[in-house]
């Protein structure tokens, strides 16, 4: 019933920019938390920012300053904007959302495909 589609994704020189776009869509009554995470090859899938229906945000210590997380609840939307990209940086990135159905019957967390970034030169 609900779907999270991810965008932006691509290939990026060091210290280039990009922005991820994840939009939901389906039988939607309200949307809580939103996170991004990110899992290299070889990797756990780590945690990388969070964002709260009232827009408190959290993020790991090695993008702090660099990523920035935000939302347009309009739209049903959450977006990493992230800039100063290191190689590290190189993963695929998953957007998470908690999510309240239509029905008012069921909460759950929904997963978005995944879009791979790659930093390098």
């Amino acid at each position: 019933q609900v779907q999270l589609v991810e965008s932006g994704g691509g290939l990026v020189q060091p210290g280039g920019s990009l922005r991820l776009s994840c939009t939901a869509s389906g039988s939607i009554f309200s949307i809580r938390t939103m996170r991004w995470y990110r899992q290299a090859p070889g990797k756990a899938r780590d945690l990388v920012a969070a964002i709260t229906s009232g827009s408190t945000t959290n993020y790991t210590d090695s993008v702090k300053g660099r990523f920035t997380i935000s939302r347009d609840n309009a739209k049903n939307t959450v977006y990493l904007q992230m800039n100063s990209l290191k190689p590290e940086d190189t993963a695929v990135y998953y957007c998470n959302a908690v999510i309240i159905s239509a029905s008012g019957t069921r909460i759950s967390d929904y997963w978005g495909q995944g879009t791979q970034v790659t930093v390098s030169s």
